[in-house]
């Protein structure tokens, strides 16, 4: 059955895109061009979630929410709002609406806030608090439902965060999902990985410069931190942003304020800061490789991201989310995994994380000719990880022992067959025609 939203808009136009791109998201909706009428709908029907225009004729849109509230508190309540009704959309806010989105709407947005907020809602078959899904990041375990609940209650702030976590643990994610759920969802989200740009060239890309600045600076050019203004500016690695650069970021974050590369006016922007890293920051600066007074003033709220070896209960999940995707890019027809697959994904330590995984579904949705994924289609190290598991028995079995003795060297060998032949004392030729008869896929 499809989740009902109810869509209030006294501009006819407003209400036939949102809805026509709500229903090919899914959803069943309601239409209303007045707050009277709205309150008419709610009574005689049930809506999982209302979006309002802040500015109705009649009854507005903050008298339309206090009056939902008082007969439906649970049902999430999205405002739409012109600049000039903003501060009136955070008020609403403060009483107990989800959240307000500027116009002219942005649909991506708009759709990507409304799962978010369905999502959030306890259900009946969902013990979880937060559902299974929070935008786009996936999990019902508890270590995933903290993070989770962080995120929404840093994101009605304007504090800075500092997201830790292993490499491929979707930092980047959790980033992004403060954002959008935050008060400036409407503003640009502007992500900057401090290890992929050369050092001379990060002050420019940060703080911009002016014409005549350096060489080659033949124009002004504006910054990321400029171009993030209204909005979230993301900064990814952070341990590694070039300690010069440090203190001229301390400054923005205290002032609000930067001078551009070669320039002498000063500029100001509000925009939020979110910052991201893998390295152990207090040991960074208890090495004197990472300025004390930033990661204070970085470190206001710290959000862990665990790695998958922490939240097993989510790899089917995820795995099965995976799958679903890379199925219909590949325009592919693969309903699950068998069982010997899941129980590998299940005991593999993951040091990629849900980047690995991801990567390692999307290997073998392509590969896979079957309904099923099987082991066969899963890289060299997880079939030989099937193998080390193997029972008492099946040790004295031949061609398991050469299965076995193959995967090996070509897992020694990073599979490189000219080498793991070498390694073997055979052909490659032979190589090849061992691993078609075992069924062994490079």
């Amino acid at each position: 059955m499809s989740l009902k939203i109810l869509i209030i808009d006294d501009e006819q136009n407003i209400l036939k895109i949102v809805s026509a791109a709500l229903k090919k998201e899914g959803f069943a909706v309601d239409t209303s061009l007045s707050a009277e009428d709205a309150l008419r709908k709610i009574k005689n029907n049930s809506y999982n979630l209302i979006v309002s225009d802040y500015k109705l004729p009649g009854i507005d849109g903050e008298q339309l929410f206090e009056k939902v509230k008082t007969q439906e508190p649970a049902t999430p309540f999205i405002f739409l709002t012109a600049f000039g009704t903003i501060e009136l959309a955070v008020n609403a806010m403060k009483k107990g609406a989800y959240t307000y989105l500027t116009k002219p709407v942005n649909l991506d947005l708009l759709i990507m806030i409304i799962r978010e907020a369905l999502s959030a809602r306890p259900s009946s078959d969902d013990e979880s608090c937060f559902g299974s899904h929070f935008l786009n990041i996936v999990g019902r375990s508890q270590a995933i439902q903290d993070v989770f609940s962080m995120i929404r209650r840093v994101s009605k702030t304007d504090a800075n965060v500092l997201i830790t976590g292993e490499s491929g643990t979707g930092k980047e994610l959790v980033a992004r999902a403060i954002h959008y759920s935050s008060l400036k969802a409407g503003g640009p989200f502007i992500p900057l990985d401090c290890t992929t740009i050369p050092e001379e060239l990060v002050e420019s890309e940060l703080f911009g410069h002016e014409k005549g600045a350096f060489t080659c600076a033949y124009e002004d050019k504006i910054g990321l931190i400029e171009m993030a203004k209204g909005g979230t500016i993301f900064l990814d690695e952070i341990g590694d942003l070039d300690f010069s650069l440090q203190k001229k970021l301390l400054r923005f974050l205290q002032e609000k304020e930067f001078y551009r590369l070669g320039g002498k006016k000063k500029i100001q922007v509000d925009a939020r800061v979110l910052a991201a890293t893998n390295r152990n920051i207090e040991e960074a600066v208890e090495k004197g490789e990472f300025r004390s007074d930033l990661y204070y003033r970085l470190n206001v709220i710290t959000i862990h991201v665990p790695p998958l070896r922490e939240r097993k209960e989510d790899i089917p999940l995820l795995a099965n989310e995976f799958l679903d995707k890379f199925s219909k890019k590949n325009k592919k027809d693969i309903r699950g995994f068998d069982e010997n697959v899941q129980e590998l994904m299940i005991n593999y330590e993951w040091p990629g994380n849900v980047r690995e995984l991801e990567n390692t579904v999307e290997r073998a949705v392509i590969l896979c000719p079957y309904d099923y994924v099987t082991t066969e289609f899963l890289p060299g190290k997880f079939r030989i990880l099937a193998n080390d598991t193997a029972s008492p028995d099946e040790e004295f079995n031949l061609i398991e022992t050469e299965k076995r003795i193959i995967l090996k060297a070509l897992d020694k060998t990073s599979w490189n067959q000219s080498r793991a032949a070498e390694l073997l004392g055979i052909s490659r030729k032979k190589l090849r025609t061992k691993m078609t008869n075992l069924k062994i896929v490079s």
